[in-house]
Parts: C-alpha cells; structure tokens; sequence
C-alpha cells in the first residue's frame, strides 16, 4: 500500500470520527460527558487538519479554486428550486 492511500484512509477514520464524536457532543446529558466528547472532537479536528495539511504539501490532497460567479450560479440555482417548493 502506497503512503498516498494509506493516508487517504486515516483521513477518511477521522471524518467518520469527527462525526460519530459530534454527535456525541451534541447528544451528550451531562455537562462532563459534554466536555469530554467536545475535548476530543477538538483533538480529532486538529489531527484532522494536521493530515490534511501534510498531504497539501506533498501534494497528495488536490484543491481547486472556484470562482465567486460559480457559487453565486450555484446557490441562485439551489434558492429557486427551494422557492417551488
């Protein structure tokens, strides 16, 4: 397995992690079962950013820019099918 898809794959855990980790937060019934799911959501966030900032750089993570009359396009096209409704 390459580092490409190996790291691919630790990114992926931690978005599935962030999420399962949110809701815990989110769902949590006391103030330090809160906090503790809220400690480690910040943890997995920052690691997350971590990988993603280390595959940038070694351009393993692709972005592209898209132009603001783009996502105006998009967001009028998303209102008006909203406004049928």
């Amino acid at each position: 397995m390459d580092n490409k898809t190996m790291l691919e794959g630790i990114l992926w855990d931690l978005k599935v992690m962030s999420e399962l980790t949110l809701h815990g937060t989110i769902e949590s019934g006391t103030s330090n079962v809160h906090k503790t799911f809220q400690n480690s959501l910040t943890d997995i966030l920052n690691l997350q950013n971590d990988l993603y900032t280390l595959m940038s750089e070694e351009e393993m993570y692709e972005t592209s820019t898209v132009s603001e009359t783009k996502i105006t396009k998009t967001k009028n096209k998303f209102s008006s099918e909203l406004e049928k409704e």
